[in-house]
């Protein structure tokens, strides 16, 4: 499968926050943390390097601490880098002036966090059609793309309702449809639902996924819960104490944990729900099994997906790619060796 375009990379990106911290980094490559504490300074983003694939989710996870949050807002220039280079659509952010950053943010970067922050004297309407309005749209424009959105995200029928009006739930909708009305490149979530009730919470994952199948947009999503990362992720970089641990599929974090401290995150995880159909096929063999296939399902499904299929009727299924042509085949077998595992 073909790797898609790189949208968005960073490399050795740090963010030190005291007095001095880009004069003392300049003459000190590796300052171990001590010596930072020493220095008077705090390490929130420690020599991070990775690339983000134009239209995947990737999810940037961690504990209350790690950096993922502070590594979001130097992507964005929100936060200001010590040192590093952030390139977007190859141009280094590091280096556009301020009036440049703005243009970029306003027309090509969509912005969603875990507090709302709608406008409470305007409606589901105004707060959506806002950012276009600080565009300098004009308001049968910004109302029409607005109503889209509002739409897109479900809440047609409210747009004249106000904040105080809604549900949680179709308050972070508002939100999303606010941010998305920007018609963003690149789409930043810093943990969007955490504030939610879990069922609400599950809801608004689901909804999410919709909205990314039609829209493919390339996002960075952060979240300290490894089960949604595990749900929405394409890849995943897990963090700890500002470095990058690791990055992979989720199916490689869990499978292959890079050490102790994914391990222990991971540790939960029903592999399941992770392991897919591609990774325990086997060969695709010269004729059907006695009795034929017992249907199709496709490489990239998960191995609890395919589970509910295996009837006592019965025991191969024919795998098949993104394409839709034969790849392999998934028996009975294969499926409960990994069920065990889980």
């Amino acid at each position: 499968m073909s790797v898609a375009p790189t949208k968005l990379v960073c490399q050795a990106v740090w963010k030190l926050f005291g007095s001095g911290a880009e004069r003392y980094l300049s003459a000190h490559a590796e300052p171990s943390d001590n010596e930072l504490k020493q220095a008077g300074l705090v390490c929130a983003v420690r020599n991070v390097g990775l690339d983000v694939h134009e239209g995947e989710i990737f999810v940037i996870m961690g504990l209350s601490g790690s950096g993922k949050s502070t590594l979001v807002r130097c992507m964005s220039r929100l936060i200001e880098p010590t040192a590093g280079e952030i390139l977007f659509n190859g141009e280094n952010l590091l280096k556009a002036n301020a009036k440049r950053m703005i243009e970029i943010r306003r027309h090509q970067m969509g912005m969603v966090f875990q507090h709302f922050a709608l406008l409470p004297h305007l409606t589901v309407l105004g707060n959506v059609a806002f950012p276009l309005e600080i565009q300098g749209i004009d308001r049968a424009r910004r109302e029409a793309r607005a109503a889209e959105m509002i739409e897109l995200v479900g809440l047609a029928g409210r747009e004249g309702f106000f904040p105080r009006e809604l549900s949680g739930g179709q308050q972070q909708r508002v939100g999303i449809a606010r941010s998305l009305a920007v018609e963003p490149e690149l789409w930043f979530l810093d943990e969007p639902f955490s504030a939610l009730d879990p069922l609400i919470r599950r809801e608004m994952q689901d909804e999410f996924m919709r909205l990314q199948s039609v829209l493919k947009k390339t996002i960075v999503f952060i979240t300290h819960d490894i089960d949604e990362a595990i749900r929405l992720a394409d890849r995943i970089a897990i963090m700890k104490d500002g470095h990058v641990v690791q990055i992979g599929t989720p199916e490689e974090i869990v499978m292959a944990p890079a050490d102790d401290y994914v391990a222990e995150f991971t540790r939960n995880v029903v592999k399941a729900k992770v392991i897919r159909v591609g990774s325990v096929m086997t060969e695709l063999p010269g004729r059907p099994p006695n009795g034929g296939w017992g249907g199709d399902i496709a490489a990239a499904a998960t191995i609890a997906e395919t589970a509910p299929l295996f009837t006592d009727a019965v025991d191969t299924l024919r795998v098949l790619n993104e394409d839709g042509a034969p790849v392999g085949a998934l028996r009975r077998t294969d499926v409960v060796d990994v069920m065990m595992r889980s």
